[in-house]
């Protein structure tokens, strides 16, 4: 880091500090070396290069008051003989910032005074005629100063537009992201304590009257806490962006749906698997979504349906993967009700470009239909 950075006014005091010393020793030298035709050097032409130089000092806070003195300056400067030289500069530092911070008018409006006032005023003067070739010459500098600077202002335009669309998508990401942890936190939470309160009930129902049949339940509830606390380390590990070369334990993934449907069984809910099709390996993105959606649909079972068996099919297709789970729970008519976890399973299914249905299966228990396209999804 510079010492510049330590002082911003330091930054800000170098460049008219710099135009002060660089104007009033040029024109100096000019006059006593090189125009001897002009003017004489005196403290009047020294006040109007201190005025030019030392008012870029308030320029990005005031500019158009700014660009403005350096043309009073700059003009009167010029009308009165003093010797040509670096007096120049400022106004074309101000004109050049001033359009490159988009006021154009104000820029343009600057040049086209200056040049006027430069030759109309010799004119009107009577000083030294210009021949046409110079006059054009001059106005070409101050076209091209012009042109110059609004290629500056344009690149700015570009640069300010290409940081505010990445901002606006890492804003869109980190929305998603958001989104996607607060599901897994979801999935996470409802299924492992929707477990544990269905053990921990039949663990108090059998304590006293068959207490050594309570100690299934127990272990159950252990096996549930352990790993609720090791996918919630996991997804916190996420939130704190720690640097790890792995995650503490796989990705949910189809390969852990044994491991889900004996969790389920335990806590009484009899789970039956089908798979249509040649399993294989399945895209990350996809592959999380469909064991969530499983793992989301058993937990509204074990919950909400008063069943005792669910139904868990899988079919492998060329283009897309359905997952469908149906229970046997209570016998009703009309379309199910949503809450936030078929909410949560149907966001899922549309962020990976798919659908997700609930219907009611012939006996009355809930179908959840999940269709997730396998074309655009990628192997991460």
């Amino acid at each position: 880091m510079s010492t510049t950075d330590h002082y911003p006014g330091v930054r800000r005091i170098a460049l008219p500090l710099a135009m002060t010393v660089l104007t009033v020793a040029g024109s100096i030298g000019a006059s006593r070396h090189m125009q001897l035709d002009h003017r004489p050097a005196d403290w009047f032409m020294v006040l109007l290069l201190l005025k030019a130089s030392l008012s870029l000092y308030w320029l990005r806070t005031h500019v158009i008051p700014v660009l403005w003195a350096t043309v009073a300056a700059t003009l009167i400067y010029m009308l009165m003989q003093y010797p040509y030289g670096p007096v120049i500069l400022p106004f074309i530092i101000a004109v050049f910032t001033t359009i490159r911070l988009g006021h154009r008018l104000s820029g343009w409006s600057a040049l086209a005074a200056l040049y006027i006032g430069h030759v109309g005023g010799r004119m009107l003067l009577g000083i030294n005629e210009q021949g046409v070739y110079q006059i054009l010459l001059v106005g070409f500098c101050f076209v091209l100063l012009g042109t110059v600077s609004e290629l500056a202002r344009a690149h700015r335009d570009r640069v300010t537009a290409a940081d505010r669309t990445r901002r606006e998508a890492e804003l869109r990401q980190a929305s998603q992201e958001r989104l996607r942890i607060a599901q897994e936190l979801h999935d996470v939470v409802a299924h492992h304590i929707s477990l544990i309160n269905v053990q921990a009930s039949t663990a108090l129902h059998l304590a006293d009257r068959q207490p050594e049949q309570a100690v299934p339940a127990l272990a159950a509830i252990k096996d549930a806490s352990k790993e609720a606390l090791v996918e919630l380390r996991s997804i916190v590990g996420i939130l704190r962006q720690e640097d790890e070369t792995a995650p503490r334990q796989p990705v949910a993934g189809l390969d852990r749906l044994e491991q889900l449907v004996n969790r389920t069984s335990m806590a009484g809910l009899e789970v039956h698997t089908v798979i249509h099709g040649e399993a294989r390996p399945l895209p990350t993105g996809l592959d999380r979504a469909a064991f969530r959606i499983i793992q989301e649909s058993l937990t509204n079972v074990v919950r909400h349906a008063k069943a005792t068996a669910a139904t868990v099919r899988i079919q492998y297709g060329e283009e897309s993967l359905v997952v469908q789970v149906d229970d046997n729970g209570q016998s009703l008519t009309g379309p199910p009700t949503e809450g936030n976890g078929l909410v949560g399973m149907r966001e899922r299914a549309t962020a990976l470009g798919g659908t997700l249905a609930t219907t009611r299966t012939p006996a009355g228990g809930l179908r959840v239909v999940a269709t997730l396209p396998l074309a655009g999804q990628t192997h991460v």
